[in-house]
Order: structure tokens, then C-alpha cells, then sequence
């Protein structure tokens, strides 16, 4: 069985990112935590006067938290009829990147999916900067990001951008390559750049790739650079009409060192298909 981490503020956009996940993984068994984190930030700072205040908002937060869990809870259990699929509602006092560290070690969970853009004005949680937060600090999991109004139907063609100067370790690629099986979808690994003339370490890497995606359906590609790596990479996702990007998260990238683009940032951000960010693993395990 499976287990996915639903963050959400109960915004729009995570509601769209707890369908992508159901309809994603329609027909595997999997155990839904749907999380929804609170914290008044000045909690900690406040003199005692301003603390029993601020302690009617706190308990507020809570009984609003477990409230609206109570609502999501209710309506899946009506709606969702699905027998490879159950869900737990988690409300917890605390940061959200904390919140999903402590989850996803404690419950062992698989994958996290979480959308780009969340609530604004009286809510506190704004799930956009919180996505980044996750991001940076939780590395080594699977996080897929669902970009706000995506509609997702099928897994078709999934994108995998690569500059081949890394090389792959097979459990880090696991992620997607279970899920483009799941759906039969096929990998299109692409390479961005100006000249494709590889080094003997990109040679190397390129063949331990292929390696690793034995038993997928897969192809190479090259792609010219175009303005930037983001603007090349979503050209190209558009023409193939394609349905998943997936990345890794790895430290001074290529892309960001040479170009000093913030690519994964703004890959995040800005794609008009979901991401997945594939667990990062220590080139010496």
C-alpha cells in the first residue's frame, strides 16, 4: 500500500492537488493523510497579556483546522467511491515543513503532493512559499507539485530534463519510473543546451541512464536552448503536449551554475503540467 501526504489550507488549489492525487493513483491501494498545519507566528514573542490573547485565536485555529479536515473527511468518504483508497485526517500545530518531516518519517509516506498556489487574505498558510520551503528542506522525498486549474485526465508522455553531468542512482529515479509504468506512459529524456558535443563524464552518465530506465518506455532528445532552460524546457512539454515534468533537486546544478538560473524554482512555479521533484540520494550509497 501507498501512502501520500496531502498538505492543504483548503484552498482551491489543494483541493485540485488532493483530485490529482486520487485520480493519479486511481487504481493502487493507497492510504491518504490529508494534513493541515497551523501555527500563530507570534505565539512565541508575545508578552503574557498578549499570549492569553493570542491564546482564544490559537484555540480558534484549532476547532477551524479539525473543523475543515472534518469537511474534506466527509466529502471523500461520499464522493470517492474507490475501494483501493482510504484517508486520515492529521491537524497539527506547527510549521508546515515541519509538520511534513515529522509525517513523512513516522508514517514512512511515499509521496507528498501539494499545489503551487494557495490561500490568500484571512488564511494564514500561503502553500506557494511553503511548497519552496518543502522543497529545499525535505530532499530526500518524492514531492509532486500540481500547478493551480491542472485538469489531469491520463499519464501519457512524461518529461525528464538532464544535462547528464550527474550520474543516476536507480531509487532515485523510481519515482517516476513506477508511475510512468503505472499509466504505460513513455519518458522522454531531453537534453537542453547550446551544443550537445558530450563530454567522456556525460557519455558515461548518459549510458547509465539507459540503464537505469531498462523495462521503460523511453527516448532521448535534444533541444536547443532557447532564451532559458525554464522557456525551453515548457516549449517543448507544450509541443509534445506532455503531462508530467519530473527533476531532481540536486545542489548547484548545471543549469543553475553556469546560467545562474534558478531553474527548479521557477520550473516549480511556472509549469502548466505537474512536477515531480525526485528524491535526492547521496552518490555514495
Amino acid at each position: 500500500m501507498k501512502k501520500i501526504l496531502l498538505p492543504t489550507d483548503f484552498s482551491d488549489n489543494a483541493w485540485n492537488a488532493i483530485f490529482t492525487a486520487v485520480k493519479l493513483y486511481a487504481s493502487v491501494k493507497c492510504k491518504f493523510l490529508i494534513l493541515h498545519a497551523y501555527e500563530p507566528k507570534a505565539m512565541n514573542i508575545l508578552g503574557k497579556k498578549s499570549q492569553q490573547r493570542l491564546g482564544v485565536i490559537y484555540d480558534s485555529l484549532e476547532k477551524y483546522s479539525t473543523q475543515e479536515l472534518d469537511k474534506i473527511l466527509e466529502y471523500l468518504n461520499k464522493n470517492h467511491n474507490n475501494a483501493n483508497h482510504s484517508f486520515e485526517t492529521i491537524s497539527k500545530s506547527d510549521t508546515l515543513e515541519k509538520s511534513i518531516k515529522e509525517l513523512t518519517t513516522a508514517e514512512e509516506v511515499d509521496l507528498i503532493v501539494m499545489g503551487t498556489q494557495g490561500a490568500t487574505g484571512a488564511k494564514e498558510i500561503f502553500l506557494g512559499s511553503n511548497t519552496v520551503k518543502v522543497l529545499k528542506q525535505l530532499k530526500n522525498n518524492s514531492v509532486l507539485v500540481v500547478p493551480k486549474d491542472y485538469n489531469f485526465q491520463k499519464l501519457k508522455t512524461v518529461v525528464f530534463p538532464t544535462d547528464y553531468t550527474r550520474m543516476y542512482k536507480k531509487l532515485e529515479l523510481l519515482p517516476m519510473t513506477e508511475m510512468a509504468k503505472l499509466w504505460k506512459a513513455t519518458i522522454k529524456v531531453i537534453h537542453v543546451g547550446v551544443e550537445f558535443k558530450l563530454s567522456n563524464v556525460q557519455k558515461t552518465n548518459m549510458g547509465i541512464l539507459e540503464e537505469r530506465l531498462e523495462g521503460s518506455d523511453y527516448s532521448l532528445h535534444e533541444i536547443a536552448f532557447e532564451a532559458n532552460v525554464e522557456q525551453s524546457v515548457e516549449q517543448y512539454i507544450s509541443e509534445i503536449r506532455a503531462d508530467l515534468l519530473t527533476v531532481l533537486r540536486y545542489q548547484h546544478s548545471f543549469w543553475e551554475r553556469i546560467i545562474g538560473e534558478p531553474v527548479i524554482k521557477k520550473l516549480a512555479f511556472h509549469s502548466k503540467v505537474p512536477v515531480l521533484f525526485l528524491p535526492e540520494q547521496s552518490l555514495r550509497k
